[in-house]
Parts: structure tokens; C-alpha cells; sequence
């Protein structure tokens, strides 16, 4: 939509007079509104959509709420490696280091969304960026950008993890810049695409020729229109990232220091909990991993709807 408050360089004679300027402005107000309302109202109509949010809900309510009542001892390793079958103490047992498996299932939930929205935010920001400067300003700066980007998603993206792993170090915020740096590719040219087709529009000729700047147009012009499309896209982002962060930590990439649930799966391995029997080990964390993962699948299925006309209920 253009931007109604842009009219410095039209001759004075045919500038909007102030009653009319404020009459647009509220017509915009209300169609946006309007806009706001229906989608709320598509989102909310969708099934799939609230239980993924009823189902993020209770992981919030698990990562900041449940800790609050429940204290993970840190120190646990004095209980002596062993592993543990549930008691009415400890509900879940201990892994074979003697650490309570219902406290690191608990803190890692905070850990898992962390990873998710950190994750998320590295790569809607580089995405973004890289995506709208090369659609827009095009020519050579945009072919050398999408040979890089190629160059990127050409190499298989586990491996790249590992040896950026063991080049910076497998701390809790590295492994966030990796899974971040290994991942906007995919964002990048989902949002070159869509600012391909917006460039075009007459709106954005209209801005140019009234004088607005280069960067005015990407950011107050074209971002506003992917930004939906880029918010569709990294609902399913996040559960990607926490899906990786999983499999890293289930390697052994990852800092022991935070519990996390891919921790968890690996001492089950280590262990031989399936043969063994200890569900309490592997059984939990595993299903916490594929409920976070889905509530953002079904949330996403929220954003199609609004997004794709042909999904939409008539």
C-alpha cells in the first residue's frame, strides 16, 4: 500500500488538502483494521492452528512456570552414576550420571525454545535482508549474491554444523550462530522471490518518482508486504532449528553444561534404555520433541490459511 504521507515533491497545486489527508488516514486505520479482525478471525476458525497453540502454551508453561515449583539440582552427580527407576520423589528416574530426568526434561524446555526463537530471529533477519537488497537492487550484486546462496545450500547443511562446531566451539550461544548461519538460505529466496513480483507494482513506480530513496522503498514499501509471508515461514523455521539443536546435542555438539532434551536421547543410547527397557529415559524427551515440533506445524497451518487464497473457507 502506498505510503498516503509521502507527497513532498508533488507540485503544491495538487497537494491533498489536510481534511482529506486525515480522511485517508483513517480509511487506511480502518481497513487495516478490518484486515487484522478477519485474519484473526481464519486463524482462530482453524482446528490445527489452536491446538498448536494450546499445545506451545503448556511448553511455556512447563520452560517458565513448572520451574518455579520444581528445582532441578544441578549438583545431582552426587547421587553417583547410576541409572535409576522412577520413584514418587523423582517421577522420572535418573539417567546413568545420577541427574534427575524430570528436572533436565523441565529446564529443557526452556533451553528448546531458546534455540527456536534465537534461531528464528538470525535467520528472518539475515533471510530478509539478503533476500529483499538482492531482488531489488538486482544485476551483478544479485547474481553474486544467489551464487553464494547456492554455494550454501549445496553443501550438506549437518556436516557444515559439526565443523563450525569444532572450529568456534560447542557452547550454548555458538550453537545458536551456527544453527542460524547454516539456515537462512531457504528464507533468502523465498523473500527475493516475492519482492521480485512486488517491485514491479505501480505503487513502487509511483514512490520512485515522487524521489523516495532506495532504502525507504525495501523498508517502508516492499518489507511490510513479504513480512507475512516471511512471519508463515518461520513459524515452521523454529521447529526445524529445535529439531537440529536435537540432533546436534543427540552427536554429542553441545554444551553439557545445559541440559537440554537431544542430551537426554543420548544418554538413552549410550545406556541401551530401548533394550533395556527404561522408557523413563528416552520415552519422555522424545515425545516433548515431536509435540513442540507439531505445534508449530499446526500453527502453520493457521498462517497458510491466511495466506493462500485457495485454503480459505468460502
Amino acid at each position: 500500500m502506498e505510503n498516503i504521507n509521502n507527497t513532498t515533491n508533488i507540485p503544491e497545486a495538487q497537494q491533498p488538502s489536510p481534511e482529506l489527508l486525515e480522511q485517508l488516514k483513517q480509511r487506511e486505520k480502518e481497513l487495516r483494521a478490518r484486515k487484522r479482525k478477519m485474519n484473526m478471525k481464519l486463524f482462530f476458525g482453524n482446528k490445527r492452528a489452536v491446538f498448536g497453540c494450546c499445545l506451545l502454551a503448556c511448553f511455556f508453561i512447563l520452560a517458565f512456570v513448572v520451574p518455579l515449583f520444581y528445582e532441578y539440582d544441578h549438583e545431582a552427580y552426587a547421587l553417583g552414576p547410576r541409572v535409576g527407576a522412577p520413584t514418587p520423589e523423582y517421577p522420572l528416574g535418573f539417567d546413568e550420571l545420577g541427574r534427575d530426568v524430570l528436572g533436565i526434561l523441565i529446564y529443557g524446555a526452556k533451553a528448546s525454545l531458546a534455540i527456536g526463537v534465537f534461531v528464528t530471529l538470525i535467520i528472518a533477519v539475515i533471510g530478509t535482508i539478503v533476500g529483499i537488497s538482492s531482488a531489488y537492487i538486482g544485476g551483478l550484486y544479485d547474481t553474486i549474491v544467489m551464487r553464494i546462496t547456492e554455494a550454501f545450500m549445496m553443501v550438506p547443511s549437518l556436516p557444515l554444523m559439526l565443523v563450525l562446531a569444532a572450529i568456534v566451539g560447542q557452547n550454548f550461544t555458538n550453537i545458536i550462530w551456527i544453527l542460524g548461519l547454516t539456515g537462512w538460505t531457504g528464507t533468502a529466496r523465498l523473500v527475493r522471490s516475492q519482492t521480485l513480483s512486488i517491485k514491479q507494482r505501480t505503487y513502487i513506480e509511483r514512490a520512485r518518482a515522487v524521489g523516495a530513496s532506495e532504502s525507504y522503498i525495501m523498508f517502508k514499501h516492499i518489507l511490510p508486504n513479504v513480512f507475512p509471508l516471511i512471519f508463515a515461514e518461520l513459524v515452521l523455521t523454529v521447529q526445524n532449528a529445535i529439531i537440529s539443536e536435537t540432533t546436534l546435542a543427540f552427536l554429542g555438539i553441545g554444551d553439557p553444561s545445559v541440559p537440554t532434551w537431544g542430551q537426554l536421547l543420548r544418554s538413552a543410547r549410550q545406556q541401551g534404555a530401548v533394550s533395556g527397557g527404561a522408557l523413563w529415559l528416552f520415552l519422555p524427551a522424545g515425545l516433548c520433541i515431536v509435540l513442540l515440533a507439531a505445534s508449530f506445524v499446526f500453527i502453520g497451518y493457521g498462517f497458510d490459511e491466511i495466506l493462500n487464497p485457495k485454503l480459505r473457507r468460502r
